[in-house]
């Protein structure tokens, strides 16, 4: 094979991949309890929702996990996950050695993955040393809650949003407006608009930390 087919080769293969997104190939996942810390040696559950353009639940998907030891010293870990109601579905990791794990989600669903913010590994008994600020945490949840699938942040780099939603980095609103958003995304319907952030039941603390993250330090007053 010369160099001209090869090139156009990779030219199709390009192609497919943006009429795969095009035609409803990305998906957007939605963890439902982010964990503080692995602990070593013993099974983490991780469950999370698989939605098609954020919105449509995806039933039938064989997503895996992915652990890796950010140093570099350990093997990856891996899970397969099972199906446990519409779109959801659930795996348990088990970490063996301390330290900073990243943890990729392949849904299974082409090749759309999410990897979340390093999570800690720690051994029984012990606590966890850093804990995070609302924004910090906000920021790890804008991952993890799938946010980063619509949305552009600058303070969150190596991920691809599908721009469907505004880019935020620029954006701050009044703090109990977006908590009411963030509780019932509906209120801020346009008419005639295709794109709809879903509910994903976010809990009071969640919500707290990604207004704080969105609003960064410069979070609009209630008054």
């Amino acid at each position: 094979m010369n160099k001209r087919l090869l090139q156009i080769g990779a030219l199709a293969v390009a192609a497919f991949g943006a009429m795969a997104f095009a035609f409803g190939g990305w998906a957007v996942v939605t963890v439902d309890d982010l964990p503080q810390a692995f602990t070593v040696g013993q099974p983490t559950t991780i469950a999370f929702s698989i939605r098609q353009h954020g919105v449509k639940l995806l039933d039938g998907l064989r997503p895996t996990l992915v652990a890796e030891d950010e140093k570099g010293g350990t093997a990856e870990v891996t899970a397969s996950a099972t199906a446990n109601g519409e779109g959801h579905y659930v795996a348990a990791l088990t970490v063996p050695r301390p330290g900073k794990w990243s943890v990729t989600i392949n849904t299974s669903f082409l090749n759309n993955r999410t990897k979340l913010y390093a999570i800690p590994a720690i051994t029984a008994g012990q606590r966890v040393r850093d804990v995070d600020s609302p924004a910090d945490l906000g920021q790890r949840l804008f991952v993890a809650k799938g946010c980063v699938g619509c949305h552009v942040h600058g303070a969150v780099s190596g991920y691809t949003a599908m721009n469907v939603g505004p880019n935020l980095t620029p954006k701050r609103y009044q703090a109990d407006y977006l908590a009411k958003l963030l509780v019932d995304p509906s209120i801020a319907r346009t008419a005639g608009q295709q794109n709809q952030m879903p509910k994903l039941g976010l809990k009071p603390a969640e919500i707290t930390a990604l207004v704080a993250f969105i609003n960064a330090d410069r979070q609009v007053s209630s008054r």
